[in-house]
């Protein structure tokens, strides 16, 4: 499985990295992706250790690197790590839950121009939200996010994993953005981590996908990343990527340095080595789960008229949920206008 040279157009290192710094958090949310990581990577890199990667991805030209975790600002040498980064001319995107965000902090992030926050709120009332992230989040992250615009941050978006719980409220969500002069990110519900237990509860209908759809091509300025491109119209086409960006674009280290092609496929068949035994530009040439990825070819999905819009879809779907990865992704345009699923069908 192992290739010693990339293939042809693939990038000698990953444009942005995923570090999630620490697997603690102080809430309990019930569709948690980092649940399960936690539990499997003990420990965190140490300061020094760090420095000594931050170091190594100013090296291989990383241009931005998300930190997440868990919760980031549980771990009291944060601001070590970003004033390194920045210092190293790496942008950092800082995913919180913003229940520990003070004022102090908030202008200390407010110095910070290459610093971007984005703060998960589930819900734009407190009954939905706290029902899927814990009793007293909403009001908890709402105060981390005045006290960031009252200190004049910017640079700041909420973040909402789309439920079937909390669909109705995504106009109110993004309204909500808007007054605190913040962007919407809206993410992906996935099957990973704690989401694997909750996914018959929580994933979209096929009506609410189309209508997800439709919402986000009269809404072009709500942001998704690569979360939604199989469900990307034609009129979103250069707003975003167009496929999954796993192991050509990016990538995943936990809290301990393993790393995986993304955040939703850490699981030990897709570990491709750790940073603290050997450099990430060579796990990013040579691992075998980064190679299978660069060579998916969905064969199903090559004659559908919305290739070049998501080219078969996130890979990690159609694994916990069918169990391939060349399949199509369960939750694209074409695979939810067929007829419905026989019972006992996973989707």
């Amino acid at each position: 499985m192992e290739q010693e040279r990339l293939s042809s157009g693939t990038l000698s290192a990953p444009v942005n990295v995923t570090w999630e710094i620490t697997g603690r958090c102080n809430l309990d949310c019930r569709h948690c992706l980092s649940a399960g990581a936690a539990r499997d990577h003990a420990g965190e890199m140490s300061l020094e250790q760090c420095r000594h990667f931050i170091d190594h991805l100013k090296g291989i030209r990383v241009f931005q690197v998300n930190i997440g975790g868990g919760e980031p600002f549980l771990r009291e040498d944060l601001w070590e790590i970003l004033d390194y980064c920045h210092l190293k001319g790496i942008v950092t995107c800082v995913s919180t839950n913003g229940t520990m965000l003070d004022a102090g902090a908030a202008g200390k992030l407010a110095r910070m121009p290459l610093t971007y926050i984005q703060i998960s709120i589930d819900g734009a009332v407190q009954e939905t939200n706290d029902r899927i992230r814990g009793e007293g989040s909403y009001a908890r992250a709402l105060r981390g996010v005045e006290c960031l615009t009252r200190q004049g941050f910017r640079n700041l978006s909420l973040n909402t994993v789309v439920l079937r719980d909390n669909f109705k409220e995504i106009h109110d969500l993004y309204r909500l953005a808007r007054f605190y002069g913040a962007k919407t990110r809206l993410s992906r519900f996935r099957p990973a981590g704690r989401a694997r237990d909750t996914w018959q509860e929580y994933h979209l209908t096929k009506q609410q996908i189309l209508e997800l759809s439709a919402y986000l091509s009269e809404f072009k300025d709500v942001l998704t990343g690569d979360s939604f491109f199989s469900i990307t119209a034609e009129d979103r086409k250069n707003l975003g990527l167009n496929m999954c960006g796993a192991a050509r674009m990016t990538c995943c280290v936990a809290p301990d340095g393993s790393v995986y092609p993304c955040a939703f496929l850490q699981e030990s068949d897709f570990y491709a080595g750790n940073v603290l035994e050997q450099p990430l530009a060579e796990i990013w040439r040579r691992a075998g789960s980064f190679n299978l990825l660069r060579s998916l070819r969905k064969e199903a999905c090559a004659a559908c008229p919305r290739f070049d819009l998501c080219h078969g879809g996130c890979p990690a779907v159609a694994f916990f949920l069918k169990r391939e990865l060349n399949s199509p992704d369960p939750e694209c345009l074409r695979q939810i206008s067929e007829p419905e699923e026989k019972p006992g069908e996973v989707y």
